[in-house]
């Protein structure tokens, strides 16, 4: 690996602070009594209850819940523009314009002065987050060398934690701010992460194959010189310029991408962002302080336990990094499910046995609250080493590049879809599941962990133009791809080639 190629990763993966950031201070600035007060006056009667009242439902609010998850409807939206973008112009347009609408959503929400002000910005702040979203995984997996694909790819995840401590350690910080204005604070610093990506897109040079793409053949095979650091790149400038002219024959990618060919990739991409939700985490992250209130913290113990998963959150992924093209994605996706089942389960037992089903605690010591927030930091440890890196990682070194835009805001779309639903019926469901909410993720990722055993293959060290021979020699997905179907270089035949994948 070059420098030049580290660099611009690093650059490109702080497009991952913005969506970090909004994840851990949504959940904080939603437990600070003067926000409550101003905004949800409804939800602030209902937290000042005294003990004796149902802790499962004392933040049940639509309107509250709308607040944190209208931003994901606009991410949803705003993939599909962004998909058009990457492809017409290249990747580094699509975190820049998701910069510039990131800031101006920050300085909304910093500024409001009611309801409609915070959803507007909240709006704004999802589109920037979809446009990045789309564009940054792409660019990771098309710059880095096959054999730290995954490592690079990571960065993007690992900025999302950073994101999500910065977060957690300010609102731990302003809502302590004399005057109830903390969490202005909170949400205005918003515009630091979100200058890191806008600034840093302009000096990023574009990816070999989105030039090729885009018919500048020589500045690509230039730019993979440098990116390789090696005068000798004929192979994969070959792979590239193949997967190029094939591109250039799909006139409708998003018609395309439901041919019979693809229906493996296709798969993938729904599926993998779709369980990744379901794992619960954004539970777990979005609503933190809210949650450990629940469980028996004060307001500024509830805050510190949310800077303690982040701290975890941020180390763990650091674990994935360093594994992810060792091990390989399916050993990290197999032992983090198993790890996450486990914590689930005693986390929603831990709950159930306090508070059972009339949300009434009775005398929850600090002790027990500290092992409940234990068994949390094993699940959130665990989720950032499999789910959470590798739901964005997979997907993005799957497609071929005549669908790779498509596929990419498919994966963008279903993700926001899944993070909006959950996050807005998460309060309303653990008002009625109650602790039965921890049982219900926990069944989930049982399912997502016998899907990784049986249908996804492993991709670490494949060239990502090459991708489509894992897909070929796969026991179930082979069915889907015939020889026709690969058109991966031109010296091996397409046997070969499949041994050697």
């Amino acid at each position: 690996m070059t420098l030049f190629v580290f660099l611009t990763c690093i650059v490109a993966s702080s497009g991952g602070l913005i969506f970090g950031y909004d994840i851990g201070i949504s959940g904080g600035v939603t437990s600070m009594d003067s926000f409550l007060s101003r905004f949800f006056p409804s939800v602030y009667k209902k937290q000042m209850a005294d003990s004796s009242t149902n802790q499962y439902c004392k933040f049940d609010s639509q309107l509250l819940t709308l607040f944190t998850s209208s931003l994901y409807v606009a991410a949803l939206l705003s993939s599909f523009l962004a998909s058009t973008v990457t492809r017409m112009f290249g990747r580094k347009w699509s975190m820049f314009a998701g910069g510039i609408t990131f800031l101006l959503g920050s300085a909304i929400n910093c500024a409001a002065m009611n309801v409609l002000m915070l959803i507007l910005g909240r709006v704004l702040l999802g589109i920037g987050i979809g446009a990045c979203v789309q564009a940054v995984p792409l660019y990771l997996s098309e710059m880095a060398p096959a054999d730290l694909r995954g490592t690079l790819n990571i960065g993007f995840q690992f900025m999302i934690t950073i994101g999500i401590f910065a977060a957690n350690l300010i609102n731990y910080g302003t809502a302590s701010i004399k005057g109830g204005w903390g969490w202005r604070v909170s949400l205005g610093l918003a515009a630091v992460p979100a200058l890191f990506i806008t600034i840093g897109s302009l000096v990023l040079p574009d990816t070999p194959n989105s030039l090729i793409e885009r018919g500048h053949d020589e500045e690509a095979k230039a730019m993979l010189r440098k990116i390789r650091g090696t005068e000798d790149v004929r192979d994969e400038y070959d792979d590239l310029v193949a997967a190029s002219d094939e591109a250039k024959s799909v006139d409708h990618p998003w018609s395309n991408i439901l041919q019979r060919k693809y229906r493996p990739q296709l798969t993938i991409a729904i599926l993998i962002p779709f369980f990744q939700q379901l794992t619960g985490i954004n539970v777990i992250m979005f609503y933190a302080p809210v949650l450990f209130k629940t469980i028996g913290f004060g307001s500024e113990a509830s805050l510190a336990s949310a800077v303690i998963t982040g701290i975890v959150n941020v180390f763990a992924t650091f674990v994935s990094i360093a594994t992810v093209d060792k091990l390989g994605r399916r050993a990290l996706f197999l032992q983090g499910g198993t790890q996450m089942l486990l914590s689930q389960f005693l986390v929603g037992t831990l709950i159930a046995f306090k508070f059972g089903i009339s949300g009434v605690a009775t005398d929850v010591t600090k002790n027990y609250a500290s092992i409940i927030v234990l068994f949390i930091c094993f699940y959130v440890a665990a989720f950032a080493w499999s789910w959470g890196p590798l739901g964005w990682l997979v997907p993005s070194e799957i497609f071929p590049l005549e669908i790779r835009s498509a596929g990419q805001s498919i994966t963008v779309s279903v993700n926001m879809f899944f993070t909006f639903l959950i996050a807005q019926v998460f309060l309303t469901a653990l008002c009625h599941l109650k602790f039965g909410l921890f049982y219900f993720f926990a069944g989930w990722v049982a399912i997502m962990t016998a899907f990784i055993t049986f249908f996804l293959p492993e991709t670490k060290s494949v060239p990502i133009e090459e991708i489509t021979l894992v897909w070929k020699k796969h026991w179930f997905w082979s069915k889907f791809i015939s020889d026709e179907d690969v058109h991966v270089g031109n010296s091996e035949s397409v046997d070969d080639r499949i041994e050697d994948a």
